[in-house]
């Protein structure tokens, strides 16, 4: 299991800056930290049997296919009972479809009932998707039920790696890095380590062409006025403040509104640390795709698993969580990179942390000296060093598009 500990031994690095990682190159010319076949579900009426297909291909099964990281379903529970036109049904078919395209998936399986709102012909036509060799369809009703589409969903998948197993890894510059940035379990010290290490990391990373993705848009929102002054453009501004706006309206009379001003203050202060110093350049709606370089915003709230699958629909293709108390979260076929900002939770979870920032706080290192160690260990993961939360089996569970619309 990967552990990165931090001890004051440790310094700033004398050798010069990493420009490279090594990567899986895509047709589109994106890079893949990662190479998955994914199991999607349009709706969950199919995702037993997606599961079933997936929970086939064991480490056991897919020896044979050494450069397969591995078969991930990614499952959810909207696509039935919800409105079928509008920006409800948009945004999960673009999360879907987002996360299909993600570079770090090289093949893809769909399964569907077959009644969902959510038709999967309807979906793939409106998202531009063909069904060939790398992407497969099921229908459950038109193949016989759940037993005949399990049997078909592993046959297909079956067929797709010797495709896959054929990509081999390439020295790539760094700028091919989409770094998504989340938060979890944050306490009152996070901030003052794991969150200006991660930022500092983030300057490195930018410097070299690379792009981050922060979001949070209910944190920014008590933070506009610092949010705004931190955007590259007039007009990327003006983006900004009509989310935020737009996210005061969605929120107004709920009980998940903006609260606990000081506590959320403090969480957008923390936010922009860990994106560094660097201006926003674009800002982009829910799991819309992320095509400037360079810090950039994303919609979404802060609740990760909602807030990192719209980022790896977008195209993130590493990770990166700062945490106080401790998080077991990890991403499906994306590589999570978990930051703790004491050194107490990082001894106290393990198994589940990748880096120990806690000599930050207790200034055995500069955030800047721990940031480099930071951006050199993001290098080694997207390199294909296994994380945490990719050791213990984490990220079947963490594909959750964000619900906005009205169930029914």
């Amino acid at each position: 299991m990967t552990l990165t500990s931090t001890s004051s031994a440790d310094a700033t690095p004398a050798s010069p800056l990493p420009t490279t990682f090594q990567g899986f190159i895509r047709p589109d010319g994106r890079v893949g930290t990662r190479n998955h076949i994914g199991v999607f579900v349009v709706g969950n009426c199919g995702a037993t049997a997606a599961r079933k297909v997936a929970e086939h291909f064991t480490r056991k099964r897919l020896a044979a296919f050494p450069q397969v990281d591995g078969v991930v379903p990614f499952l959810h529970e909207l696509g039935c009972g919800m409105e079928m036109t509008g920006e409800p049904m948009d945004l999960l078919r673009r999360t879907i479809a987002g996360t299909i395209r993600n570079p770090n998936i090289a093949g893809a399986l769909v399964i569907a009932l077959g009644c969902e709102r959510n038709n999967i012909r309807g979906f793939f036509q409106q998202e531009g998707l063909e069904v060939g060799p790398l992407l497969h369809m099921v229908v459950l009703q038109e193949v016989g039920g759940t037993a005949n589409a399990i049997e078909a969903g592993i046959a297909a998948v079956q067929g797709m790696l010797p495709l896959v197993d054929a990509h081999r890894r390439e020295t790539v510059p760094v700028s091919r890095l989409v770094l998504g940035l989340q938060s979890a379990a944050t306490d009152s010290f996070v901030g003052l380590s794991a969150d200006p290490a991660l930022g500092a990391a983030v300057d490195l990373l930018v410097a070299q062409g690379g792009t981050a993705i922060l979001s949070n848009t209910a944190g920014l929102a008590v933070a506009e006025t610092d949010a705004l002054a931190r955007a590259a453009t007039p007009a990327v501004a003006s983006a900004l403040g009509e989310r935020i706006h737009w996210w005061r309206g969605y929120t107004a009379g709920r009980d998940t509104r903006v609260q606990r001003a000081a506590t959320v203050s403090a969480d957008a202060d923390a936010g922009l640390q860990r994106a560094g110093s660097s201006p926003v350049q674009a800002v982009h709606r829910y799991a819309t795709p992320v095509t400037a370089g360079g810090l950039v915003f994303m919609d979404a709230p802060a609740y990760a698993a909602v807030s990192a699958t719209g980022q790896i629909a977008g195209g993130a293709n590493l990770l990166a969580v700062t945490t106080g108390s401790g998080s077991g979260f990890g991403a499906g076929a994306v590589p999570t990179v978990k930051l703790a900002g004491n050194s107490a939770t990082f001894e106290r979870m393990r198994d589940d942390l990748d880096i120990d920032c806690g000599p930050v706080l207790d200034g055995r290192l500069t955030a800047q000296q721990m940031g480099r160690i930071v951006y050199e260990r993001l290098l080694a993961h997207a390199s294909g060093e296994p994380t945490c939360s990719e050791d213990l089996g984490v990220g079947d569970n963490e594909f959750v598009p964000w619900p906005i619309g009205v169930l029914a």
